[in-house]
């Protein structure tokens, strides 16, 4: 399926159509920048399915900012009229075509009346003052007794929420570590698939060459860590537990995502970090030489 479900905002091209809109209209941007950069009528789409997940989520944006005109509802009609969707969905289940069909009709009946109510632009508030930077090694005690280590490689803020990427690194011991120890270990990440050419891979992510180089030389992949999230208000609960220890100064083009999970608990860490070894067999990740992806 190309969309995670019937809703209008459900699966990756609708998200990343409608919050595009909101993050640029949020951001300041004209009336005319938003119409530009999003126009409702694509001269080139992938297929009908696609071309009317984007269109019903770029409908329901424009509606909601006060932009739809008579014209621009005898659009969207006109690609729901296709049925692409609901046929799609059918094949896959007739409950899931009834589904988006009762949705469509919904949604029309909602962008065909005035919005009254006009979304205002939002100012989100941002974290200047971090708990860790980015960058930073930190270690913490388990339950078991031993030191663990983990990464902070980025430090995420989107729509108010910021988020701190901590990666996973090998290493584990019964004496606290050195970050010479650490910086002689491994981190976990893993390689994605990708039908971009080698040039095209290497300008979207710089440094992706050390992780080709260590793989045999292939180059038909990027590269992601694998990641367990946590916000910054949690962390504020268990920064406690964390220490600093030093910075290992990441290839930024390598702060991607292989995999991302959001932990709320010191207990997680805990339970996740104590039985690394099953993680990494089960969810088949990689290990890299931390010595690959620093500058």
């Amino acid at each position: 399926m190309a969309t995670d479900g019937t809703k209008i905002i459900d699966g990756d091209t609708a998200h990343d159509t409608y919050w595009g809109i909101m993050d640029l209209y949020d951001s300041g941007a004209e009336i005319e920048m938003v119409l530009k950069e999003f126009p409702l009528e694509q001269p080139e789409y992938l297929d009908d399915f696609d071309n009317e997940v984007y269109v019903t989520s770029c409908g329901l944006a424009y509606w909601e900012l006060g932009l739809m005109t008579p014209e621009r509802i005898n659009y969207i009609k006109e690609v729901i009229s296709k049925d692409a969707c609901v046929k799609e969905w059918a094949e896959y289940s007739l409950k899931e075509g009834e589904s988006r069909k009762s949705v469509l009709k919904r949604y029309l009946t909602k962008i065909e009346k005035l919005n009254t109510k006009v979304r205002r632009r939002k100012a989100y508030r941002k974290i200047n003052s971090f708990i860790f930077d980015e960058n930073s090694v930190l270690t913490f005690l388990l339950a078991t007794g031993d030191y663990a280590v983990t990464l902070c490689v980025k430090i995420d803020q989107y729509r108010g929420s910021c988020n701190y990427w901590l990666v996973p690194i090998t290493y584990k011991s019964k004496s606290k570590p050195t970050i010479e120890e650490v910086r002689a270990s491994e981190i976990l990440g893993r390689t994605i698939d990708s039908g971009l050419t080698r040039e095209q891979i290497k300008a979207f992510q710089p440094g992706v060459e050390n992780i080709w180089n260590y793989e045999g030389g292939k180059a038909n992949f990027c590269f992601g860590f694998i990641i367990h999230g946590i916000e910054h208000k949690e962390l504020l609960k268990i920064r406690d537990k964390f220490e600093k220890i030093g910075e290992l100064n990441i290839i930024n083009g390598l702060k991607e995502i292989g995999s991302l999970g959001y932990e709320n608990s010191y207990e997680r860490y805990d339970e996740i970090y104590s039985k690394l070894d099953e993680e990494i067999k089960i969810f088949e990740y990689k290990k890299y030489p931390i010595e690959i992806v620093i500058n």
